[in-house]
């Protein structure tokens, strides 16, 4: 039986109506940038989310890029990330003018690990009238990213806690975790600002791109309305920002979804739970490490295997869906050799990098699907011996 990675169609066809509706409305009214359907997402997303504001935005990449220089990222900036991410993590860094700097990840969630970067903040930072520094180069600290993996939150009590000594903002990549909960507050809601991402295979996906900045700093928001306007209001510009506004068509397709969104966390929590009990025995396996202060949307659900590159050709072959998230650090791409880092650096990183496999979670996987999942990997490793 064939098992797709992922198949969106499933989760559109209850809700098509109301998806061509949103289409009629923005012919009838030729409002197709920004407008009110943007407006009652945005608040509608900012009380989803629990904070004052939401500010739409072109792509998740976007959000990361806006949120850096809202909060005062400048050139040259260092900037604090992990490695095991997908490439906008770092990519925006850069793109705001900022330089990544890395640090490992807790070998069981994938996430920042906090004690390294408390402990990389103490051995090479010290306080000046131009903020946090570092002691060698000068170079001043413009932010801390964590990046809440596959949709468990980081452990933001920590970081929020070592980030408020050093007086530090946080943006939070929350580009997969829209709705995860650490400690009852929600993804995007306990940094300086939070990203997230609509990418269509996102738990909460537009139909093409689209992105989001939340907020509790008003100040803040007012600066990326501003950014994503080219960097002002009308023909008055105050600096160079970008044209990154969200599609109103996007905005009401989204708003029609978030309406279930809940409905397909559960569905997703749901096929998890089911896994975690399939797999329990197949020693070969671990299934995902969620801490019990974190309410995890699986975005991704992802195992780490022995026999890794094996399993995949093998689920290939029998046309199961799988993936690789991600098969290289970003310390080690080619577009980063200028930071100087070398194999070695992240063992956590590199280690995660050549087990982990994700395999199908969404909602709508049917009973037999599931199954034929895990009896797939359980087939692989009992042939194997």
């Amino acid at each position: 039986m064939a098992v797709p990675m992922l198949d969106i169609t499933r989760q559109h066809v209850p809700i098509i109506e109301d998806l061509r509706s949103v289409f009629n409305l923005a012919l009838e009214t030729s409002r197709f940038i920004k407008g009110p359907e943007m407006e009652r997402l945005e608040s509608e997303f900012a009380d989803y989310c629990g904070t004052e504001r939401a500010i739409g935005c072109a792509s998740g990449t976007d959000a990361l890029i806006l949120a850096l220089m809202a909060v005062g990222v400048r050139p040259g900036d260092f900037v604090l990330t992990t490695p095991f991410t997908f490439f906008a993590s770092a990519g925006a860094i850069v793109r705001a003018g900022g330089t990544p700097v890395f640090l490992d990840i807790l070998p069981d969630t994938f996430n920042l690990d906090p004690e390294l970067l408390s402990g990389w903040l103490t051995d090479n930072c010290v306080v000046t009238n131009r903020g946090i520094v570092h002691k060698s180069n000068g170079t001043r600290i413009g932010a801390v990213m964590p990046v809440h993996l596959f949709g468990q939150p980081a452990d933001m009590d920590r970081i929020m806690s070592i980030c408020k000594d050093w007086q530090i903002p946080v943006v939070e990549d929350a580009c997969q975790a829209v709705g995860a909960k650490w400690s009852d507050k929600k993804a995007g809601s306990m940094g300086t600002a939070g990203c997230f991402s609509f990418f269509p295979s996102k738990n909460l996906g537009a139909l093409g791109d689209g992105g989001m900045v939340t907020t509790n700093d008003q100040a803040i928001a007012d600066r990326i309305v501003s950014l994503r306007e080219h960097g002002g209001r009308g023909y008055i510009h105050e600096e160079v920002g970008f044209n990154s506004r969200l599609d109103a068509i996007q905005a009401g397709f989204l708003r029609v979804k978030l309406a279930h969104l809940e409905s397909w966390h559960k569905g997703r929590r749901k096929n998890a739970v089911f896994y975690g009990k399939a797999f329990r025995k197949v020693r070969q396996v671990t299934t995902p490490v969620i801490r019990k202060e974190a309410w995890s949307i699986y975005n991704q659900y992802t195992l780490l295997a022995a026999d890794r590159d094996a399993l995949l050709n093998y689920l290939r072959e029998r046309n199961v869906g799988c993936a690789i998230y991600y098969p290289l650090p970003l310390h080690l791409q080619k577009c980063f050799e200028c930071l100087g880092y070398a194999e070695g650096d992240f063992p956590v990183s590199e280690a995660a990098a050549k087990e982990v496999i994700s395999i199908p979670v969404f909602g709508e996987l049917t009973g037999e699907e599931l199954n034929e999942v895990v009896q797939t990997i359980k087939d692989f490793y009992a042939d194997k011996g």
